[in-house]
């Protein structure tokens, strides 16, 4: 999964990339590979870079163009993820088997996700928002109002 804006930002700020790796607390050849999309940043990285770089997590996703939120909280509550997604799938009318379906894994992996047993992947929570039109940052638990998400602007 390319995130074409993360360059874009890094640059921006004249950071290389081993100042934003420097940033984020991981090798410059790991955050290469997520900046070429060799490898999907994880949630937790792409949230570290966020805060660093003053950007919202929807705005690198290319899901709106809202640079940041006021009152955005730092990295992610993963309570309050495990939460929402459990409350969207339920709110869009979607079984786990449904969803599981959807993001092409088994539903007691998706079940997982739900429980907080384990941290959804970067591109799933993509999958979801872009296909749903609803805000990373706030399934995140970084923001507490769900922005219009409008990915046909993108």
């Amino acid at each position: 999964m390319k995130l074409k804006r993360l360059k874009e930002i890094r640059n921006e700020y004249e950071d290389t990339q081993k100042d934003a790796a420097e940033k984020l607390g991981i090798c410059k050849g790991s955050y290469a590979m997520n900046e070429t999309g060799s490898d999907t940043i994880t949630l937790y990285n792409l949230t570290k870079f966020c805060d660093a770089y003053k950007v919202s997590v929807d705005y690198v996703l290319e899901l709106n163009k809202q640079r940041y939120y006021e009152n955005s909280k730092s990295l992610f509550d993963k309570e309050i993820l495990k939460e929402r997604i459990k409350n969207f799938r339920k709110e869009n009318k979607y079984t786990q088997n449904e969803i599981g379906k959807l993001l092409n894994i088994d539903h007691s992996v998706w079940c997982r996700y739900e429980l907080g047993v384990t941290t959804i992947p970067t591109i799933f929570l993509y999958t979801i928002c872009k296909k749903f039109n609803i805000s990373a940052d706030y399934l995140l638990g970084r923001i507490d109002i769900e922005p219009q998400i409008n990915t046909k602007e993108n």
